[in-house]
């Protein structure tokens, strides 16, 4: 394998985990901030109100998005798989 191959598989694998992590980030970045501006609207300061959204919203996103997330990775599982394949042993 050459630098320039062993580069894009990286960059390849940057661009994959970003776009499998970014709906579980956004969705319980999204849910901190609506959970975080009712807290103070409401002088509530309870921490454990926002922990718990964010997890559970993070676990929903997981649900819904968990098949094209395994799709993605598995995606590119194959093709690094299939890549290594043909590198002389």
């Amino acid at each position: 394998m050459t630098a320039g191959e062993i580069s894009t598989i990286v960059s390849e694998a940057v661009m994959t985990i970003l776009t499998v992590a970014a709906p579980m980030l956004l969705i319980g970045l999204a849910a901190g901030l609506i959970v975080s501006i009712l807290q103070a609207t409401t002088q509530i300061n309870e921490q454990t109100i926002v922990f718990v959204t964010k997890i559970l919203s993070v676990f929903l996103t997981l649900i819904i998005f968990g098949n094209w997330m395994l799709t993605r990775l598995s995606e590119f599982t194959s093709g690094i798989l299939s890549r290594l394949s043909g590198i002389p042993g």
